[in-house]
């Protein structure tokens, strides 16, 4: 087994005038290290797409999970899907990106824009052999994963970008390869480069999409540990105990809250060097203790990065943010967000006095549901987690 894990963004334009996407992405996991991922796209649009594209995404990631062939799934699908009474056909176009043991890739595409492979930093094109079923061409391909290996698949909104208006033939897949390539070495997230690529699209189409464009990206990198640390324990004799555990975990580690970064400078015998630059007025300044990677402060910089971690969830427009500002929380958020695979946290249960001042809008249940509403974000974006409690 390897080391490799497979970082998942996607993400979707709804066509201008309708409520529904017409297109629909379903990501179903095979235990720890296999993933099936699903881009479904429903004939025309709206309602009637929106049902056609979520019944193919999930019957199709459904079977594939259980290790069902192709054949099967797409003689299911045909048999499944409702008949259009306008165009008399059933279908949804669709892509499959199954990953084996963070291994192998298999795709299995149908109609649909061919997905790109992106390898040192350029264009890789994917061998793939063509199999017929009940009268449909289905593309299929087995690839060996690499390390910084970025898979992008599209449904056809994005290469009818701009048709008409701002380019006469639209963004065809070579222009969408080349605008990527551009960013394969900047390291941003598979969420990022999906909103980078999506908002694109929508300046094409000037802000008002002609199709359901729907983007997804995987990213293929080693496993990245990290570790957080907030609040001292509950019992203050096992200061000791909660630091050696913490500073004793592999990658980098972030020490949050007053009190806390001086129990850790105590253990380490380090000064606590607090910094006087405000980047963002909101946010409290950083601090530094040798032998720690970063050291901010606690409950409003956790605040922020959960606000920006719900964002990342949605829409991602936060990523213009947190990306560039050197604030604590936007310091988080790039460690927590884009370098961070395996994210160990480690939480004390002592009730710090100054928040119970019933004029603050902070109490030891508040800090509580910030940490799990924190890790269940970041578990939503496919980060492994961890918490533990002192």
């Amino acid at each position: 087994m390897n080391n490799l894990c497979a970082d998942i963004g996607y993400h979707s334009l709804i066509k201008h005038g309708e409520q529904l996407c017409g297109d629909h992405v379903v990501i179903t996991h095979q235990g720890e290290n296999s993933t099936v991922v699903v881009l479904a796209d429903g004939l025309g649009s709206g309602v009637k797409a929106n049902i056609l594209s979520t019944l193919t995404s999930t019957i199709i990631s459904t079977m594939m999970a259980a290790n069902m062939n192709i054949e099967d799934c797409v003689k299911t699908i045909a048999a499944t899907l409702p008949v259009c009474s306008e165009r008399g056909v059933a279908y949804s176009t669709f892509t499959i990106i199954r990953l084996v043991d963070n291994e192998e890739a298999e795709i299995i595409q149908y109609d649909n824009p061919h997905v790109i492979l992106l390898r040192n930093s350029k264009n890789f094109e994917i061998p793939t052999t063509v199999i017929n079923i009940d009268g449909k061409d289905i593309y299929h391909s087995r690839i060996a994963l690499h390390e910084n290996d970025i898979f992008i698949a599209v449904s056809d909104g994005a290469i009818h970008a701009g048709v008409g208006t701002s380019l006469n033939f639209g963004w065809q897949r070579d222009d969408i390869i080349s605008f990527m390539e551009t960013f394969y070495d900047v390291g941003f997230t598979a969420k990022t480069l999906t909103t980078i690529l999506l908002d694109e699209c929508n300046k094409l189409y000037g802000g008002e999409p002609g199709d359901d464009t729907s983007a997804v990206t995987i990213r293929i990198r080693k496993r990245e540990p990290m570790n957080l640390i907030i609040g001292p324990p509950e019992n203050r004799d096992d200061c000791s105990k909660m630091m050696a555990l913490f500073f004793s975990k592999e990658g980098k580690h972030i020490v949050c809250g007053g009190t806390t970064s001086s129990i850790a400078a105590d253990f380490l015998r380090k000064p606590l060097k607090p910094q006087l630059n405000f980047f963002d007025k909101e946010i409290p300044p950083t601090a530094e203790i040798e032998g720690v990677d970063l050291v901010t402060e606690g409950i409003i910089t956790i605040n922020k990065v959960l606000i920006y971690a719900q964002n990342y969830l949605e829409n991602n427009e936060s990523y213009t943010e947190w990306s560039y500002k050197k604030d604590g929380a936007s310091l988080i958020a790039r460690l927590l967000f884009e370098e961070a695979t395996d994210i160990n946290f480690f939480v004390g249960r002592a009730i710090n006095p100054a928040h119970q001042n019933p004029d603050l809008p902070i109490n030891f249940n508040i800090k509580m549901r910030l940490i799990d509403e924190l890790a269940l974000c970041l578990q939503k974006m496919g980060k492994r987690i961890k918490v533990s409690y002192f």
